[in-house]
């Protein structure tokens, strides 16, 4: 797990003590349980600081671990489980948690799934499930920085032992080696926050992602009533005013249109030009005062980010552009869900959960015609 990608400093400790190795098992230092020491990164390596003003020579790599193997190790202040490797290249620290798989997964089913009552459970198992699948089918995916997964929404959130709650571990625990099968092979478990009462066909977002499991399934239940409307981000509105719009498009056309940010002028019309078989915003048009511009897919989340600077929640919208066809003077967007729709819906399970179903019933739910298999 790669916790820190270039970082200049780090700060290292436990509640018992630490070894501090080479790779190859060469001692370097003690670190004395409850102490706090410093990595840093210097032209020729790394080197290891003590309080008391020690320093190692300079090394390429550093392997650290508790002395007592159960306890766990502080990387900037937080805790995680295993032990660190911390290399060096010219770009800086790269710092590496390295930790098994079951004790890995309730940092990440925690983190995904936040605090959950105990008729949820079953979302969380099921969390549990899809998280594992997809570790294990993406190992290795960033060997070339020395690690298998990013902690982050580039692969799945990871929060170590100090966001890790019971109810997340009681998960893991529960469906320990259980994984997604298609065919005997592990599948592509993608996952988000909210679908909005439909999910996307694969190939909506992942161009490759034309496996049977990865298409649109409605989201409700008999009655009609759709299971992630109990989520915050079911419904949700953005507007711009011209003087936004223009500053929003300016910000973000180039990196997936080419217009560059000097070209982007008066805007007289937004509109929506194709929607995908799930009914997302699948190509949208844009005229600033020239051809039309187009921008497909994946890429039009990126183009309408909201002030905040955050992807648009999501390609499920609406929208009306006041003035079009002439100036635009303001645009409104409203929207469902949020995240980009394909595979397991998080608050989809949730509410899945609460209606009494199992996280096997929920699975085959969000990955239909997939098995449930135990792997270890």
């Amino acid at each position: 797990m790669g916790l820190l990608v270039g970082t200049t400093t780090v700060r290292v400790g436990g509640g018992d003590g630490l070894v501090v190795n080479q790779p190859d098992g060469s001692p370097v230092a003690m670190i004395p349980a409850d102490q706090i020491w410093q990595v840093s990164a210097g032209g020729h390596g790394l080197t290891l600081i003590s309080p008391a003003g020690w320093v190692s020579p300079p090394l390429d790599a550093m392997a650290i671990a508790p002395a007592d193997l159960a306890a766990p190790i502080r990387i900037n202040g937080k805790r995680y489980r295993g032990m660190a490797e911390l290399l060096w290249d010219r770009s800086g620290i790269t710092v590496v948690n390295r930790v098994g798989m079951e004790e890995y997964l309730p940092g990440v089913v925690s983190a995904e799934m936040g605090r959950r009552s105990p008729v949820e459970q079953a979302a969380l198992q099921a969390q549990a499930v899809v998280s594992r699948t997809y570790a294990l089918r993406n190992l290795g995916r960033w060997r070339a920085r020395g690690f298998d997964l990013s902690p982050s929404v580039a692969d799945q959130v990871y929060g170590g032992l100090d966001g890790e709650t019971p109810e997340g571990r009681a998960a893991v625990v529960e469906t320990r080696g259980r994984v997604l099968t298609f065919n005997g092979a592990l599948i592509e478990a993608f996952f988000y926050s909210t679908c909005g009462g439909r999910t996307a066909n694969g190939v909506e977002v992942f161009k490759r992602a034309t496996q049977p499991y990865l298409r649109s399934v409605a989201d409700q239940a008999e009655d009609g009533a759709i299971y992630c409307s109990i989520s915050p981000r079911y419904r949700w509105h953005e507007e711009w005013d011209a003087k936004a719009l223009r500053a929003t498009l300016e910000r973000n056309l180039e990196p997936v249109t080419g217009i560059r940010r000097e070209d982007v002028g008066q805007v007289t019309d937004v509109r929506i030009i194709r929607r995908s078989a799930s009914g997302r915003v699948d190509q949208l048009g844009i005229v600033l005062g020239g051809p039309e511009i187009r921008v497909n897919g994946p890429a039009i989340r990126r183009v309408l980010r909201p002030a905040s600077g955050e992807l648009l929640r999501s390609n499920a919208f609406t929208l009306v552009a006041t003035g079009a066809g002439r100036r635009v003077t303001h645009l409104a967007v409203d929207g469902m869900g949020s995240g980009h729709g394909v595979g397991f819906c998080q608050w989809g399970a949730v509410g899945r959960a609460r209606a009494g179903q199992g996280f096997e019933q929920i699975l085959r739910a969000y990955f239909p015609g997939t098995r449930l298999e135990r792997r270890y």
